[in-house]
This record gives structure tokens, sequence and C-alpha cells, in this order.
């Protein structure tokens, strides 16, 4: 989950190891620190908080050195706070660490009982002081690592420094994403190619179990074997500027409002507008005729996006779904069949939980799909078929405007089922095809109720709970409004299907009670409004989001009505989704929380 980065350069690199940080700064932002090498001893500079705090002790006490190593953390073992954050170092080893080591207690106790004093409470400082005591035992610093990597337990990634070694660094990786670089008489590693982009677009992805030894001459590679390998060097596409914000208060702003642009590119990849059919990706021409089941594998908001999926999948394509959170899946030893799709969904295309369901389908011969907005990412990399999102870089942690990218693919991915399927004919892959192409247009519209949506955020502020409903393709779009509501203005929501209320929600009913009712007109419309009714008579404070004709068949007086346009059905979950996340935007912002970068979060979960 943290970000990691590591420079053998020509000059003083705190700084940029600072600057390579905030591209990962996404990634935690519990602490941050760095570590250089001084005349060969090791010297680092660490800070509680987001990086800013780093960036001002580093101020009051700059830091030389040529070599270094930094870290931006989000925490798993001990608390946020200076005494855990990396770097963590020994008189001769200093280490950054993404991942969780699960055998670290056992090895805590046994350096503790070899004379080491551990200051921490993290796993990480465990590895430091391993390789430090082979290093005492005569090892050099590959063979002290080599061996230090055979005793751990998890997943991880590690940049390494020694003292005393100005021109060596170590990388390694197992079950969490790390990148060599390639510069002139100058080497990199980082958690992925964004954080190298301003230094090189020269990048060596390491494989699962890879470890390298970076000097400035280049790099040496070796497996998990620690048998020497060759990995292919890449140019990357990874954008050499940071992304700002514009005009907009917050990233997530102006992420939901990048949402008809994105969703623009993201659809032109899928459809021939010409000839009114999708089409599939180059590369990515997986034959659904063959298909027999279909498994679906995500995380948080991207599991909402395959759930909304498995609907159209099962109701256009006539495919069974079988659709679960990567978490629970990867440990159930789930019965497939080789030779079936499995697809997985994931912004990042590196949370840990959808890459280790990923390797077990692949593992059981099942043809495997990544639904992603990083190519070059680890899912995608071990994907046999890559469907983009056309996303761009999503800084907010909350989710919007990937969400909406992956729901587009896979409502395109449906529809090309369909066709080659024989559950639907031409004629209906154009009429879908058409209602595609108008999302971007659909979309902007939905932008313009945000001051609607903004002038319901004081009162829902108020709110100690709230409960979303839908029915249909809205359930899963319920409990995305639940999820987003949670992580960035931590008021507690539900999200269910509406026809559940009376099995025990409604319980929950009283005159303080919101209850977010998404609610298009459809073919469940009808039964909705039985929902409502019964949410009303109960006293409940509805926000419905509806389109013009639900608004005046509903035939209740709600406490808000946020009206959109006419849209057809089968992609008003997408076009829904616009009022779901502004509702939690402004909500968070009213109650001043930190939006971009909500507490105990992170970006991208490459830990389980």
């Amino acid at each position: 989950m943290c970000g990691i980065v590591g420079i053998l350069g020509k000059a003083d690199v705190a700084g940029q190891l600072v600057d390579a940080l905030k591209r990962l700064e996404y990634r935690g932002y519990d602490s941050a620190g760095v570590a250089t090498l001084i005349d060969g001893g090791l010297v680092s500079r660490r800070a509680e908080g987001k990086l800013r705090n780093l960036e001002a002790k580093l101020e009051q006490s700059p830091l030389a050195g040529t070599s270094g190593i930094g870290h931006t953390r989000w925490a798993t073992h001990g608390a946020p706070s200076v005494r855990n954050a990396h770097p963590h170092a020994t008189t001769r080893v200093a280490v950054v660490h993404n991942g969780i080591i699960e055998n670290f207690l056992e090895l805590r106790a046994e350096v503790e009982a070899r004379g080491c004093r551990l200051e921490s409470d993290t796993d990480t400082e465990v590895v430091a002081h391993l390789i430090t005591l082979d290093l005492q035992a005569g090892k050099t610093p590959r063979e002290a690592v080599a061996a230090t990597l055979h005793r751990l337990k998890g997943a991880f990634s590690f940049a390494i420094l020694f003292a005393g070694e100005d021109d060596l660094m170590i990388g390694a990786r197992r079950g969490s994403p790390l990148a060599v670089g390639h510069g002139d008489g100058e080497m990199y590693l980082g958690s992925d190619a964004i954080a190298l982009a301003p230094f090189t677009d020269r990048i060596t992805y390491l494989e699962e179990g890879d470890w390298a030894v970076l000097t400035r001459r280049g790099v040496e590679i070796f497996d998990e074997n620690d048998r020497p390998v060759e990995r292919r060097e890449t140019a990357t596409s990874a954008a050499a500027t940071l992304v700002d914000k514009g005009n907009f208060r917050h990233f997530m702003a102006k992420e939901i409002h990048e949402q008809p642009e994105v969703l623009g590119h993201t659809l032109s990849r899928y459809l021939d507008l010409t000839q009114s059919k999708t089409v599939l990706p180059k590369g990515a021409e997986f034959d659904f005729a063959s298909c027999e089941r279909l498994v679906i594998s995500a995380c948080g908001t991207a599991y909402y996006a395959g759930l909304i999926g498995k609907y159209w999948f099962e109701t256009i394509a006539r495919l069974p779904v079988d659709i679960d959170i990567a978490s629970e899946f990867r440990y159930r030893e789930v019965p497939v069949k080789a030779g079936d799709l499995a697809l997985f969904v994931s912004q990042s295309g590196e949370t840990a939980d959808t890459l280790a369901s990923l390797r077990y389908c692949k593992a059981q011969g099942m043809k495997i799909g990544a639904v992603v907005n990083v190519p070059e990412s680890t899912i995608a990399r071990e994907a046999d078929f890559v469907f983009p999102t056309i996303a761009g870089r999503e800084i907010g942690v909350a989710s919007t405007k990937a969400f909406v990218c992956q729901l587009a693919v896979l409502a395109s991915l449906a529809v090309h089922a369909g066709r080659v399927r024989g559950t639907i004919s031409d004629e209906r892959e154009a009429e879908l095809v058409r209602m595609l192409a108008e999302i971007p247009a659909y979309a902007v519209k939905a932008l313009r109720h945000e001051v609607e949506v903004e002038q319901l955020a004081q009162p829902l502020s108020k709110s100690q709970h709230v409960l979303y409903l839908g029915r249909g393709t809205s359930f899963p779009l319920a409990m995305e409004g639940a999820l987003k509501l949670k992580e960035i203005s931590y008021i507690h929501a539900e999200g269910y299907a509406a026809g559940e209320l009376k099995h025990g929600p409604i319980a929950l009913i009283d005159e303080t009670m919101p209850v977010v009712i998404v609610a298009p007109y459809d073919g469940v419309f009808e039964k909705t409004v039985s929902n409502m009714q019964e949410v009303a008579a109960r006293g409940g404070r509805i926000i419905l989001i509806t389109d013009q004709r639900g608004a005046e068949e509903s035939g209740l007086q709600a406490w808000k009505t946020i009206v959109l346009p006419d849209v057809p059905a089968f992609i008003a979950p997408i076009v829904h989704a616009i009022p779901v996340q502004l509702l939690a935007y402004h909500t968070a912002v009213f109650m001043g929380t930190d939006v971009d970068q909500p507490r105990n979060l992170a970006k991208s979960v490459t830990v389980e």
C-alpha cells in the first residue's frame, strides 16, 4: 500500500526523492521519510503525516547525498508516527518497504534474542536487522539480501541502501509492484513508473519473486531462486508532469467533472460508430461464444462495477456470471472451468487480493481478462486480454472517473458478447451502441445538477446514518453511493436492494433517517416506488435520484428530488453515478474532511 523510491544519482537526491514521493502519495500518507548516504554513513529524515511535513523538516535540516531511498506510508504494522515511519535502519542497512511480512513476530523474536534492539512497531525493521546480522557474519550485501528474502513470508517490495556502498542499491518484489528505471549514469527504483517519470522513460518491471542489484552502470536481476534472468526494458508512457487540480478545490471534484471526456475516450476504444458495432481492443479478441460462464472478481468500487456488469452480461449476452469480492474469492477454492473467461476489475492494476485471485484462475487454466486503468500494471501484464479504461490518472482516493469508465467497458463487452453469442440481433446491437455513444452527452447534463446536489450537503452532514436503496443495476449503485459517503464524509451509510427493505432495514426508518433512492424509470420502477411509500409512511426523508418520467410517475413528495434527463435504462447506472458521487463529495466538503486523502485509506491496496 505504501510508495517507495530509490535513486543512485549524480547530485544530491533528497529533493528528487521528495518529488517522486509526491507522485506516490496516493499510495499512503500516514508518514514519510528519506535516507541518503553521507560520507558512507546512513542519514535519514522522517515525519508523521503528509509529505509536506517531511518537506518542512528537510527545509529546516537539509540532507545531502547522491544515493538515497524514500517512502510514503499507509500504516499496517504500527500506528502512524515518526518512530514507525520508513526508512528503517541499522548502522549498516536502511530499508523502505511496501507490503506485509506475515512471519515478522517470529523473526522479531529471533533478532531480539540475537541482541538486536528494535525501535519501531513495524514488520519492516526486522528486515533491516536480518540483513545486518548476515553482513556481520561476513556475507556480502547480495548474499545477505538473498538469504533474508528466502526467510520472509508475505507480500513485499523493498529498496535497500548499505552503509559504505555509495554505488549500490538492491530492490526486491513478491506480490507488490516494483520498477527499475534506467538513466544516463543514474539508476532508479519505484513502486510504479509514475514515480520515475521525471527521471526516465526507460523502465524494467520486476516480475514476481525477482530481486535486483543496481549500480550506476546498470542492473542485474535475479529470480526467486537467485538465478540471473533477463527482463525486458520498455518505454513507459507515464506522464512526466504532476497532475494539478486546475480550477477545482479538490482532485475528486476535477475527476468528477472529467467524466464526460474520459467516458468518450474509453468508449472510442470499444465502439465502431460507422458500423454501429462494438469492437475489442487489439490483442484482446476473446471469443465470448466459446465461454460457458464468466467469473468476475474485484474489490471495493471496482466490485460494484462488476456487479452492474453481471446484470448486463446475463440480460444481454445470456452469459451466466459468478462474481465475488476478491478477498473472499482467493480463499474459497472456487470450482472453475478451463477455457472460460475470468475478468478482473481494478483501477490501479495492483490490488493484492484481485491479483491473487487472477493467479488462482490462471493456474486453473482459465483465460484472464483485465479491466484496468494502468496498462503497465501487474494485473495488465499477467492478463491474456487487457480491456483498458482510458480514465487518465486518478488522484482522489475515492474512485469516480475510473468507476464510470469501468462501467463503460463492461457495458461494451456485454453488448459485444451478446452479438457473438447470438443473443441479440445486429439491429439491437446498433441500438445499444447508439445508447453507449450518447453517454458523454448525458454525463454533461447530469453535471448541471451539481448546485441542487450541493444544497443537500448541509442537512445531510447532520445525519449519523444514511440508507441507500435501489433495484436492478441501481442496487450496486446504491452500495457504491453508500461507500462513497462513508469513505470521504465518515458518515455511516449502507446500500440495500430496495426489495430487502422489509427484511430488516425498515426498522431503521424514522423522521431523522435520510434515505437516498436511486430509481431511474425502468422495468422495476413501480416496485421501487412501493418501497418509497414504505419509507414515506414511516417519516423517512427521501432523496430521490430519478429522471423526468420517474419524477412524474412516483406520486410521492420526496424531501428532495434530483431529476436527471430521461436516459435508456441500459446506461442509467453510468449517468446516475454522477449525482451519487456529487452528493458524497459536497457533504464531505461541508464537513471539512480531507476529501482527496480520507483517513485510513490509500488509493492502491497492494496488501491484504
